[in-house]
């Protein structure tokens, strides 16, 4: 029988496992309030700060700047840490050439067509930084931009509040928006992410959150032995430049068909036409749930070498999985070691790509007057 997080991290408690140094096996399940540090400074002088939080048996370092997940560490199945998010060690290798590694994304996670959508009969042209396309917001998106960060204590839980202003134009999204992300580590070791927002202005949001994984730990080489289950029996195929046709294609006898778990590598050379416009996965899933009320479990990823596991919970009704093709050698991880194609992947809960220019997908508009709200868990185990 798999032992999942809760019944490890318990047990670990009941034996009285001491607690050890960072990098060493796992500690009982005890939280601790989050701890600020000087990270790194701007060129126009802007101070970023890293926090440092532990709860349930996981070490998340989140940082000011992007709100960008910098290391999140969780146990083996020997009760051995690693950090299991790519990233770097250095404020300065985020700025100039992180490929979005932890970071929250905004005013809108993945692509818009030529950068370009209407909304209430009003043309709006964004900032385009992907081709002719506007990706994850823009050229300065919100994983580029400064938060303000309070810590908080609740009960057993541990985290943090993460607080973001856009104003009106930026990016050339309308209307200023307020957007509350917050990060919460429980006892049992599971990451939540809450996302609210509101806004003076009819616009479109789609906020997500851009780590990439590997169970094995980070810079440890490649993903393709881990084995992935996702809850869809369609995706949303692209065009040449990755934006979705609007069709929902069946996965059933595809590389695409993730509903039983099976290793990465599996198909991912296996030419189909739509791999070969990505140079591998990076799609959207069409969850098989659709929109929900609250989180349900829709994907997990195991590492069969380690044993961790990650199971993810949300009410959004799509899951991009890239696949890491465009890492290609030149980016030095926090282990020092290089990442090349397929040393991680990513998992990003969310609406569809392009949502605002097809009709037929679920609306990503927000007015004034409402509030977006919505969540995703990730529960760890091994």
């Amino acid at each position: 029988m798999e032992l999942n997080r809760r019944t490890v991290i318990a047990g670990a408690a009941a034996a009285g496992v001491a607690a050890t140094a960072l990098g060493g096996t796992a500690r009982a399940a005890t939280g601790r309030g989050p701890v600020k540090e000087l990270f790194g400074t701007l060129a126009d002088g802007t101070k970023v700060h890293r926090w440092s939080l532990q709860n349930g048996g996981t070490r998340l370092k989140v940082l000011s700047y992007g709100g960008i997940v910098q290391s999140l560490e969780i146990p083996d199945k020997h009760g051995r840490y690693a950090n299991v998010s790519a990233g770097f060690a250095a404020l300065e290798d985020y700025v100039a050439s992180s490929p979005y590694f932890g970071a929250l994304i905004g005013r809108y996670g993945n692509r818009i067509g030529k950068g370009r959508f209407t909304l209430d009969g009003t043309a709006y042209q964004l900032s385009v930084n992907d081709g002719e396309n506007s990706l994850h917001g823009g050229a300065k998106g919100f994983d580029k931009r400064v938060w303000d960060v309070e810590p908080f204590t609740h009960g057993s839980d541990v985290g943090l509040h993460l607080y973001y202003t856009s104003v009106d134009g930026e990016m050339g999204y309308p209307g200023t928006l307020r957007t509350k992300v917050t990060y919460t580590l429980n006892r049992h070791g599971d990451w939540r992410i809450d996302y609210t927002a509101t806004t003076d202005r009819a616009t479109v949001v789609n906020l997500t959150n851009h780590t990439y994984w590997n169970l094995a730990g980070e810079g440890s080489g490649s993903i393709e032995d881990h084995e992935l289950t996702i809850a869809a029996s369609r995706f949303t195929p692209t065009d040449a430049g990755l934006i979705p046709t609007g069709e929902l294609a069946g996965v059933a006898g595809t590389p695409f068909d993730f509903r039983r778990a099976k290793p990465v590598g599996r198909d991912i050379r296996a030419g189909h036409e739509q791999q070969v416009l990505a140079k591998g996965f990076d799609h959207n899933w069409v969850l098989d749930k659709g929109v929900t009320a609250t989180p349900v479990h829709v994907a997990t990823l195991r590492d069969p070498r380690s044993g961790r596991t990650l199971r993810i919970a949300t009410d959004q009704p799509g899951l991009q999985f890239y696949s890491g093709n465009f890492l290609d050698g030149t980016l030095t991880g926090t282990s020092g070691r290089t990442y090349r194609q397929g040393d991680a992947l990513c998992l990003e809960t969310q609406h569809f790509p392009d949502s605002p220019n097809q009709p037929s997908f679920p609306s990503t508009v927000l007015r004034p007057g409402q509030t977006y709200r919505t969540s995703t868990v990730h529960t760890f185990g091994r």
